[in-house]
């Protein structure tokens, strides 16, 4: 039987494609606003107008985001299915919080497509529960860090950050390229919880949580791009 038939080639080129597919997005989204210019001051009433105007942008926005979370869970998944052998327990563990977070992720990204913009119209239109529409759009504002729907968010990315945890040891045995995933996703991980903490303490202002949290992205870009490479090698290697 060849490689690309056994469930690890499956797994390895599965893991592959995701990084492409993860990058593909990532791209696209630098092309399609997830919220009105200036999100987090923006006026309740300047939101409304922008749904209208964008809706059918805003949805095809978090529709990719949907494509990226899915496929940045495959890539995590397909991580763990490296340390299964060595470290069964551990790669258990990881699965189980990946699967996890794609459940906290999937829930906010499915009310920007679904609730989000039929809020919107029923604010604009003043239709039958156009009040209490004007209490839940708040509610759910995908910039204020605190909101409803950012807090399944940052639930998602804390998941991750175990993930991280869980596997950074493992991986880090391997060739160069998973040690360098290793490194970034342990690191990630371990500043994650480090900056939990300290916003739990009130050391960070509600107003500064986006910039502190996503300032950690680039540790996952770099965590995604080599496991590209770890993936790619194990296909080459068994050609």
């Amino acid at each position: 039987m060849e490689y690309a038939n056994t469930l690890d080639g499956q797994m390895y080129r599965f893991g592959f494609w995701s990084v492409l597919i993860v990058i593909a997005s990532g791209i696209a989204s630098g092309f399609m606003p997830l919220d009105v210019p200036g999100g987090y001051g923006a006026a309740h009433t300047d939101r409304v107008l922008w749904l209208q105007a964008n809706r059918t942008l805003f949805i095809a926005g978090w529709v990719n985001q949907i494509v990226a979370m899915f496929s940045l869970s495959g890539v995590f998944a397909c991580s763990a299915w490296l340390i299964a052998r060595s470290h069964t327990l551990r790669a258990m563990l990881a699965a189980m919080v990946v699967f996890m977070s794609v459940i906290a992720f999937i829930i906010p990204k499915f009310m920007a497509i679904w609730t989000i913009p039929l809020l919107g119209d029923s604010i604009a239109n003043s239709t039958s529960g156009h009040e209490m529409a004007a209490m839940l759009l708040p509610l759910l504002n995908v910039s204020i860090p605190f909101s409803l729907y950012t807090s399944f968010d940052y639930l998602g990315f804390w998941l991750y950050a175990l993930f991280g945890l869980l596997v950074a040891g493992p991986l880090f045995s391997g060739s160069n390229a998973q040690k360098i995933a290793a490194i970034a996703l342990g690191s990630f991980g371990l500043i994650y919880q480090v900056m939990i903490a300290a916003l739990l303490l009130g050391g960070i202002d509600a107003t500064e949580i986006e910039d502190y949290f996503l300032g950690l992205t680039p540790l996952l870009i770099v965590a995604i791009v080599a496991a590209g490479f770890v993936f790619r090698g194990h296909l080459k290697s068994h050609q």
